[in-house]
């Protein structure tokens, strides 16, 4: 495939199946619809993600399963591209079903095994951070207990095989090169297949939207400090632009063409983003909730969080270019213009 232009949805899924490798789409119960799962027709027969843990999923991923002419017996790997509950939430009834393993980033091994007790934490810290930046005390308690809900469509699975950055996860027939690319959430990875042209991109680069880049509790030892997801996911989307591949299939929505300008393309954004937040702090210090409000007006409390995130993701860029400061002297941390 490698050198091929590919024009269109259609070519894109028909290259893929030529590879041996085959979309099937499972219903999630989050706004950003579908995600894609992938069966890679190899030997072991490979699933990369696997949907969240919803009462028909399981049935439904059998019966696509079944159309390809397999069983959910006859899976013998599952691949994990990252920690969210849309891609990792049926590990476990698989692996209690199939002879299978299941293989993730190393660093997200012990999470994943105990993602109840992960989870907690990380919802947590959600709601301290929503306290210091300015959110409603009735509205953090409010995400606090719809998590505890949310988090139902994941599970604590168990992990056979640690992926680490860089190494080769060798099939009979390809060889795809793992690469950690933390941004949208610590632990995504990237499936590179060098000799097809293809690369297996999980949440880390989607073709319709670009992909949060949510505040979330780092794997492993954390100093306490607010992590910076939006300096790391453009660090990641820097490398992957290095990558040669005609073909990107993502976790959600249609294939990906021409990556090097779809990159491009969301870098720039964000950096009109970080300007026009830069501009809202004209008048004076703000909180980031205030900040968000001043950008999108009053905030649904569903959406206070990602807000949130985005707008402290921009901040950080705007801090790392040394044209914002921020001020932790109050029980509400603001910001201003340097």
């Amino acid at each position: 495939m490698s050198g091929q232009n590919v024009s269109s949805t259609d070519e894109a899924y028909a290259l893929a199946a030529e590879a041996g490798i085959h979309p099937l789409v499972l219903p999630t119960p989050f706004g950003v619809g579908p995600v894609n799962t992938y069966l890679i027709e190899d030997d072991p027969l490979t699933l990369v993600d696997c949907g969240p843990n919803v009462a028909t999923g399981l049935g439904l991923l059998e019966r696509l399963l079944g159309e390809r002419g397999h069983r959910l017996a006859d899976v013998e790997l599952v691949v994990v591209t990252h920690q969210h509950i849309d891609h990792t939430g049926l590990a476990r009834a698989i692996s209690e079903r199939a002879d299978v393993e299941i293989a993730c980033l190393d660093q997200l091994a012990p999470a994943l095994r105990s993602w109840d007790e992960h989870g907690i934490l990380d919802d947590d810290d959600a709601r301290r951070l929503m306290l210091h930046h300015g959110v409603e005390p009735h509205v953090a308690d409010a995400l606090r207990a719809v998590a505890d809900v949310v988090r139902g469509y994941g599970c604590s699975a168990p992990v056979h095989r640690l992926l680490r950055d860089g190494e080769q996860l060798d099939l009979r027939d390809r060889s795809l090169t793992v690469l950690h690319r933390p941004g949208h959430s610590p632990s995504d990875i990237v499936l590179h297949d060098a000799e097809r042209g293809i690369a297996l991109t999980g949440d880390h680069l989607l073709s319709g939207v670009s992909s949060n880049a949510v505040i979330t509790r780092p794997l492993g030892d954390w100093d306490g400090s607010r992590p910076e997801p939006l300096l790391q996911y453009r660090a990641s989307l820097r490398a992957t632009r290095e990558l040669s591949f005609e073909l990107g299939l993502g976790g959600h929505g249609g294939p990906v063409s021409g990556h090097r300008e779809l990159i491009d393309e969301r870098l720039q954004a964000q950096e009109r983003r970080a300007a026009h937040f830069h501009d809202l702090l004209a008048d004076g210090p703000l909180s980031a909730h205030e900040l968000a409000t001043a950008r999108w007006g009053p905030i649904a409390i569903t959406q206070a969080f990602l807000t949130l995130s985005e707008v402290l993701g921009h901040l950080g860029l705007l801090i790392a270019d040394g044209v914002v400061e921020e001020d932790r002297s109050g029980e509400v941390v603001r910001f201003h213009r340097a």
